[in-house]
């Protein structure tokens, strides 16, 4: 007894050191690091609950206080739901603190890089909080997230647009013929990309002896957006590049895909059910560490702008220098804490806030229930639409860059 209690202390004490090891090991440099893999363990957290905790859910008085229980599903969301209000929260209320932040020389620079150990605390405790809170709440906050998810897939296009204008540019200014090759190949690389798998869908999403027209609508206009945006873009008037039309129609062909891909598994018109009819572990894992990337890649690009988010105000040169001079290392240190901030810490915290919302809409399938989807993630047909509008907004937002400087020739886009 003796022995087994003094392995478990030694093993407590070892895994405390290890976790203070890991904390003073995050740097300046690596926080942004830090908080996408604090976002990550937040997703892997909402996914576990989501498969194990109904059971013990049922069983708490404030939450299951209804006449009848409620069926597993209903507690798989509400777990689900509460976790990713936790981080919304925690994210939240760092973007409120955040507010202002110029230099290096504000204390809260500090505590955006810093005080790991504490801020790892608050937000274990803020997620154990949220299931001590009414369902009331709860389902207030899961019809937010629905408005909090679109902002974060308009986030999504913008940097996407963004992104392909800037690719383009950067190899264009090389001014040498091995980089237009470069544009033209990957170019036409992305259109026999974009119009195979169109082909694919209508096999997929249109079988004979059924009536699709809702999907035969869905891809024939994603395919009329692909010939607009190339018409536009070799019109002579319009200063446009095949590289970003190309891009874009891939894209939203992808998100075309991603639609109908959501649909009902009892759907007639949904080829991949005879495929999947059953989804496994691996798979489930798969599109969970999908999602995973592609909301912290969108969270920390967007967090890291240096053209849309870096701080106007920058210290003047000289105007912080002392009366007395210092030696040379605390000159040196007084410099670096003077230097302004590279990104919005606050606009950074914001997007993880709605990064949050649109994970937990994602392993819900944007409804009050996954009952009609089973234990798949993103299946339904709130999903469906909620990916084929995105698509057209892409359409809109990247046609509206094109004819734009037309419109208004007096204005800089």
């Amino acid at each position: 007894m003796w022995a087994a209690s003094c392995l478990a202390s030694c093993c407590a004490t070892c895994a405390c050191d290890a976790c203070r090891s890991v904390v003073s090991g995050i740097s300046r440099r690596s926080a942004r690091i830090a908080y996408c893999g604090l976002f990550a363990l937040s997703l892997i957290v909402a996914w576990i609950l989501r498969e194990v905790a109904a059971p013990l859910m049922e069983k708490i008085p404030w939450i299951n206080h209804f006449h009848q229980t409620p069926n597993r599903e209903w507690f798989e969301t509400d777990a689900v739901l509460r976790v990713s209000l936790g981080n919304f929260l925690f994210f939240t209320i760092l973007s409120l603190l955040m507010i202002g932040v110029k230099n290096q020389k504000d204390p809260r620079d500090s505590l955006h890089h810093g005080g790991w150990m504490m801020k790892i605390i608050c937000w274990c405790l803020l997620v154990i909080f949220m299931f001590f809170l009414p369902n009331g709440l709860v389902s207030f906050y899961e019809t937010t997230s629905k408005f909090g998810s679109g902002l974060f897939l308009l986030v999504q296009v913008v940097l996407l647009l963004d992104f392909v204008h800037g690719w383009n540019d950067k190899w264009v200014r090389y001014d040498e013929k091995f980089w237009y090759v470069a544009l033209l190949v990957v170019s036409l690389v992305c259109y026999v990309a974009t119009f195979s798998f169109s082909g694919l869908l209508f096999y997929l999403f249109t079988p004979s002896g059924h009536d699709c027209g809702l999907n035969t609508f869905f891809i024939v206009m994603t395919l009329i957006f692909v010939f607009m945006f190339t018409t536009l873009t070799l019109h002579p008037s319009v200063s446009g590049s095949i590289l970003p039309a190309s891009v874009i129609s891939l894209y939203c062909m992808y998100l075309c895909y991603s639609g109908l891909a959501s649909e009902p598994r009892e759907y007639e018109c949904n080829g991949l059910h005879k495929h999947s009819k059953a989804v496994s572990t691996g798979t489930l894992t798969i599109g969970l560490l999908t999602t995973v990337l592609s909301v912290v890649y969108s969270a920390v690009r967007a967090g890291s702008s240096t053209t849309l988010l870096s701080e106007s105000s920058s210290p003047r040169a000289g105007g912080g220098k002392p009366l007395l001079p210092l030696d040379k290392a605390a000159e040196e240190e007084e410099k670096e804490k003077a230097k302004p901030v590279s990104y919005s810490y606050s606009f950074f915290h914001i997007i993880f806030s709605l990064a949050s919302m649109y994970s937990a809409m994602l392993l819900t399938g944007w409804s009050t229930s996954v009952g009609e989807s089973g234990n798949l993630v993103d299946v339904g047909w709130p999903s469906v639409w909620v990916r084929i509008v995105t698509g057209w907004a892409t359409a809109a937002l990247f046609i509206w860059s094109l004819v734009a400087p037309l419109l208004f020739p007096e204005r800089e886009f």
